[in-house]
């Protein structure tokens, strides 16, 4: 099992920007599909957007296009999210995912089996 720590997470005005990143331990970062998710209270997690092992394939929800941009560095094992333009609708705590399965990232949280903390953005208007 992988284990995820996420961070840059914060309190940021709305048009903002954050990044998020998510340390992944072991040597074999490189093997897994990387996504990540959010979930505001009360509400389902959600999927944002997801790299896959390499990172020569990138896919978002289509709330963020434009504005997140996922990626890697294999190196450093990790998983970074840069969020730009954020509106207060992105508030949420946002999850890095890892899965080893698969010939594509996938996009549901199901098919995920390695999690991260979780890390809280807040967006204000």
């Amino acid at each position: 099992q992988v284990q995820l720590v996420e961070s840059g997470g914060g309190l940021v005005q709305a048009g903002g920007s954050l990044r998020l990143s998510c340390a992944a331990s072991g040597r074999t970062f490189r093997n897994y599909h990387m996504g990540w998710f959010r979930q505001a209270p009360g509400k389902e997690r959600e999927f944002v957007a997801a790299i896959s092992r390499g990172g020569f394939n990138t896919y978002y929800t289509d709330s963020v296009k434009g504005r997140f941009t996922i990626s890697r560095d294999n190196s450093k094992n990790t998983v970074y999210l840069q969020m730009n333009s954020l509106k207060p609708e992105d508030t949420a705590v946002y999850y890095c995912a890892a899965v080893e399965y698969g010939m594509v990232p996938p996009t549901t949280s199901q098919q995920y089996d390695n999690w991260g903390q979780g890390t809280l953005v807040t967006v204000s208007s």
